[in-house]
């Protein structure tokens, strides 16, 4: 697939998976940081040793988390002539299946719908699927609005 598109094509495109992301690695040096910047220090995400009593058996990555890593994830099909991509909101979101820490995460893009909501704003649904490595359940699954901005 072509991965810059015409605003005059992107209707083509809905209702088909345009991207699948490169797996990123879930650590936790990544955990602690992340713990850090949001003041959520839950043993369940920091403390190896309490969190190896849980039913998890390890520490796990905050859901919010791995809905964070959407960005990093996002790629594939891309407007001719962006000038900017902004994050518009999600309409939901769902935490299906805990990280553990050490698994490998990836996103499952699907355009849902493409709507221009005034001149050369573009409003892209996507539904996205974040895949655990090895593992039947997905992480997450998430409708993902985001605006760009074309000249």
């Amino acid at each position: 697939m072509n991965n810059i598109v015409s605003a005059n094509q992107i209707q083509n495109y809905v209702g088909q998976e345009i991207s699948i992301s490169e797996w990123i690695h879930v650590e936790q040096d990544r955990i602690n940081l992340f713990a850090d910047a949001t003041g959520d220090h839950q043993y369940i995400h920091v403390d190896a040793e309490r969190a190896s009593e849980t039913p998890f058996g390890t520490t796990i990555a905050h859901g919010f988390l791995s809905l964070s890593l959407l960005a990093s994830m996002s790629g594939g099909l891309k407007l001719e002539n962006t000038v900017m991509g902004i994050n518009y909101g999600l309409d939901k979101v769902r935490f299906l299946n805990p990280v553990k820490v050490g698994a490998k995460i990836r996103g499952r893009f699907t355009l849902v719908s493409a709507e221009e909501k005034k001149p050369l704003h573009f409003l892209l649904k996507h539904n996205v699927v974040v895949e655990i490595e090895g593992e039947e359940k997905p992480a997450l699954i998430a409708d993902w609005l985001g605006m760009t901005v074309v000249n």
